[in-house]
């Protein structure tokens, strides 16, 4: 496969740098070594014997800086070996020249210093140990016959010494910076997969969200059809049946179908509001007080669906559900509508009781409680089952209520939800 053109660019560019590198080693190699003797004459106290010009001593130490420039540009890649003759062609010119070509091996550090910077660059540090450490001994030997100027008889011990020394410092000189420089890569590397882990949780973040959004709207609409339309439905099937007999009826079925209408369009503009912050529609969140009215408007013959309201004594006339938090008062609220909804479903022509029981000093009680159907119950269709217990239960977890429902001894049907209150202050706050 033919790498796209940034890549390819990007693999000359890296190429072009391993030449670059080997070209200003060999070139300073050079430089230094044409130098050489001027810089020898300035101290003639000292004289220093070095080769000549187009000697065969000076075209050996020419050679193994050639040498040396080629492992410099393969560095990156065959750090192992670069490094070997790198530290072996020091010694190998010291111990061939044994004279004036010695004076002249001191030049040959460089690219020592360069390939050890560029292999810890490109290589983890604990691959390279060994073979750093098996230059460093090359270095040293090379340093020790270059000062003793025999192979056969390396110096003192002190030379050595001091020959080791200057071994490590070379290696030191290319290693450290290079540690450095790999360390900083890493901590950027572990910054990059740091940020790259905080933006993948923050996407699993606002994907959770909208998916609990999409829940929440989900549940809302299915509410509002459950209840309202579902009861539209069924008025429709009654005046359907009772236009030719009974017109009277027919047309009072025919104002609860246009007041059913009137409340559903002004739940789902409510509902709207809700969804969007620039809307002009009432986004005031449906309370507990608003049950009566909720059981008032239920379809169906007046009586079908009665209330019960229990308050304390000396409650006097405040607000159902005082210190029941407002969205634990939308669960609610919302609950007894879909229990409605449902027995207007399942329990056809069964009277209903809505029952709030405010009495209790830590919660509030609603229960729906219906009996045994008196109408045909309508067949289920299987490929769309209802969602209506189950957003019951999404609502009560919500709000930490507890909910509980199923058939009751007579044969009909109960929902029980439990709305926590929210505790008093010391000062007696909620």
């Amino acid at each position: 496969m033919t790498p796209p053109p940034a890549a390819a660019r990007a693999r000359v560019a890296l190429r072009r740098g391993d030449v670059v590198a080997a070209a200003v080693v060999l070139v300073l190699g050079v430089a230094g070594l044409l130098a050489l003797p001027a810089v020898a004459a300035m101290e003639p106290a000292e004289p220093v014997d070095l080769p000549p010009v187009g000697a065969p001593g000076w075209w050996l130490v020419v050679g193994a800086l050639v040498v040396q420039a080629a492992a410099v540009a393969v560095a990156r890649t065959v750090p192992r070996g670069s490094l070997l003759v790198v530290a072996v062609v020091p010694l190998g010119v010291a111990a061939a020249g044994g004279g004036p070509e010695v004076a002249a091996s001191g030049l040959l550090t460089l690219a020592v210093v360069v390939v050890v910077y560029r292999a810890a660059v490109a290589w983890p540090f604990a691959g390279l140990r060994a073979v750093l450490v098996v230059s460093v001994v090359l270095l040293a030997a090379a340093s020790a016959v270059a000062g003793s100027g025999s192979v056969e008889a390396p110096g003192t011990p002190l030379l050595v010494l001091a020959a080791a020394a200057q071994a490590v410092a070379v290696v030191a000189l290319g290693l450290v910076p290079a540690l450095v420089v790999s360390s900083r890569r890493a901590v950027r590397a572990a910054q990059e997969g740091e940020l790259r882990a905080l933006a993948g949780e923050q996407e699993a973040r606002v994907r959770t969200a909208l998916a609990e959004q999409r829940t929440a709207m989900a549940r809302e609409l299915h509410d509002l059809a459950a209840h309202h339309l579902s009861g539209i439905a069924l008025m429709a099937s009654a005046i359907d049946r009772q236009i030719t007999t009974d017109p009277d009826a027919a047309r009072a079925g025919v104002r609860q179908v246009r007041e059913q209408s009137r409340v559903v369009l002004a739940d789902l503009r409510r509902l709207v509001g809700l969804l969007r912050e620039d809307d002009g529609a009432e986004t005031s969140a449906l309370t507990l007080a608003a049950v009566p009215d909720l059981v008032a408007a239920a379809p169906g013959p007046p009586g079908d669906v009665t209330l019960d309201v229990l308050r304390a004594p000396g409650a006097g006339g405040g607000a159902l559900g005082a210190r029941v938090g407002p969205l634990a008062q939308l669960a609610g609220y919302r609950i007894v509508q879909e229990a409605l909804a449902n027995v207007r479903t399942h329990a056809p022509g069964a009277a209903c009781r809505v029952t709030v029981d405010d009495r209790g000093a830590d919660a509030v009680v609603l229960t729906v409680r219906n009996g045994v159907p008196t109408d045909d119950v309508p067949a289920g269709d299987p490929a769309h089952p209802g969602y209506g217990l189950r957003g019951m239960r999404e609502r009560a977890e919500l709000v930490g209520a507890d909910l509980r429902h199923g058939p009751t001894p007579d044969g009909g049907w109960e929902v029980r939800l439990v709305l926590p209150r929210e505790p008093l202050t010391e000062g007696g706050a909620p």
